[in-house]
C-alpha cells in the first residue's frame, strides 16, 4: 500500500513529518524534494500551449456551449 505524507526537510537533512505515522515495521520510502520558491513553468505546459491555442476561439465556445451548466 502506498501512503503519501507531507514533510519538511531541514537544511541538515533531518526530515520532520507533518502528521503522525504509525508503522508496524520499518518501511522503505521515496522522498521528493519540492522547490516551492521556483517559478519555472513546466515543460509540458509550454509544449501544450501552441496546440491548445486553437481552442481559444468564439467558434469553439459556441460548439461546446451545450455542455456548460445553466446559470
Amino acid at each position: 500500500m502506498l501512503t503519501a505524507v507531507e514533510a519538511i526537510i531541514e537544511k541538515n537533512g533531518k526530515v520532520r513529518l507533518q502528521q503522525p505515522v504509525h508503522l508496524t515495521e520499518p518501511c522503505r520510502a521515496i522522498v521528493t524534494i519540492l522547490d516551492e520558491k521556483s517559478e519555472i513553468i513546466s515543460e509540458t505546459a509550454l509544449l501544450s500551449e501552441a496546440s491548445l491555442s486553437d481552442w481559444n476561439r468564439p467558434e469553439e465556445d459556441e460548439a461546446w456551449s451545450h455542455l456548460q451548466k445553466v446559470q
